[in-house]
């Protein structure tokens, strides 16, 4: 089954600092049915990196049973990190890059390496704000949930 997941860490909506993150899934059910899946939270006090990371794990953690998945970002950092293989280098240099500078973030590309484990997993780059409707349907999403502060779901994250 192909789940086609579209996150989004948004900066924006929230006036005193970073806003939340949006993630929407998209898949067909062997029956030729098609469902689509929404999740939002607001007000996280970090950097638009780390949304970003988090907007994919609450997509893949989603999963129940392994999945062949395309996980769309407007994250360069994020997709380029898996696809040209940085995250192999820091794993191997011991969470190191560039001239052994660590590597932010540990805790939440560990929760993404395990929540990725089970799935064939494509990571494709969205430029965003470019009228990409689905992108831009996540970004909407997250800045909602940074104007509104809801937890709309995912509690483990505050």
């Amino acid at each position: 089954m192909l789940v086609k997941i579209y996150t989004d860490g948004s900066a924006r909506g929230n006036p005193e600092g970073p806003g939340g993150y949006g993630t929407v899934l998209h898949y067909t059910d062997p029956a030729g049915k098609l469902h689509e899946r929404e999740y939002s939270q607001g007000f996280l006090r970090t950097t638009n990196n780390r949304m970003e990371l988090m907007a994919a794990i609450v997509g893949l953690e989603a999963l129940n049973r392994p999945c062949e998945v395309e996980l769309y970002s407007d994250s360069k950092y994020l997709t380029d990190a898996f696809n040209q293989h940085w995250i192999d280098t820091w794993i191997r240099k011991g969470w190191k890059r560039g001239k052994n500078e660590p590597v932010k973030n540990i805790d939440l590309w560990k929760r993404l390496l395990a929540a990725a484990k089970p799935h064939q997993i494509r990571f494709i780059w969205v430029k965003g704000h470019d009228g990409h409707a689905l992108n831009e349907r996540c970004d909407m999403l997250a800045t909602s949930a940074a104007d509104s502060g809801d937890l709309i779901a995912d509690e483990g994250f505050s």
